[in-house]
């Protein structure tokens, strides 16, 4: 078995089978957002596209798609997907195991994959507080390009 076989995560299809296994299991899988690319190869993430994956108690599920900067309180996308209209570029991400509450939705993106991380188990100590942290943010009339999120601006 591949080392990446044995992280803790799961494929699209192996995720879909835990999310309706039992009501409140949930997975979810982040990409990390780059603004420019630069020849700066300390170059940070300036924010994240997260997919979380649910059932929805009837043997379905559907996926919450948040994108958005880091420390701003303004999403560039925060939509959900029924099982029909994810993309194939979803599915051929691999998932953790978690749950999810709905209150975390709303909180900053990097403040959600914190909770996400927290209860998948997955926590490592290189992982900052961010929940702890005081943090300055954008206003919730903030608007982000939709190229932020990796689609084309409508014609």
């Amino acid at each position: 078995m591949s080392e990446e076989q044995n992280d803790g995560r799961m494929s699209f299809e192996e995720a879909v089978h835990f999310v309706q296994r039992q009501p409140g299991d949930a997975a979810f899988a982040a990409v990390p957002v780059f603004g420019e690319r630069t020849d700066d190869e300390e170059q940070r993430a300036e924010g994240a596209r997260v997919f979380i994956l649910a059932g929805d108690g009837a043997g379905s599920y559907r996926l919450q798609f948040i994108a958005g900067p880091f420390f701003a309180n303004a999403f560039a996308a925060h939509e959900t997907m029924a099982a029909d209209e994810i993309p194939d570029s979803v599915r051929e991400l691999r998932f953790l195991p978690t749950r999810v509450e709905e209150a975390w939705l709303d909180e900053q993106v990097q403040i959600l994959i914190q909770k996400l991380m927290q209860a998948s188990g997955c926590m490592t100590p290189e992982m900052p507080d961010y929940a702890n942290a005081p943090s300055p943010g954008a206003s919730p009339e903030t608007v982000f390009p939709v190229s932020f999120i990796g689609r084309q601006e409508p014609h």
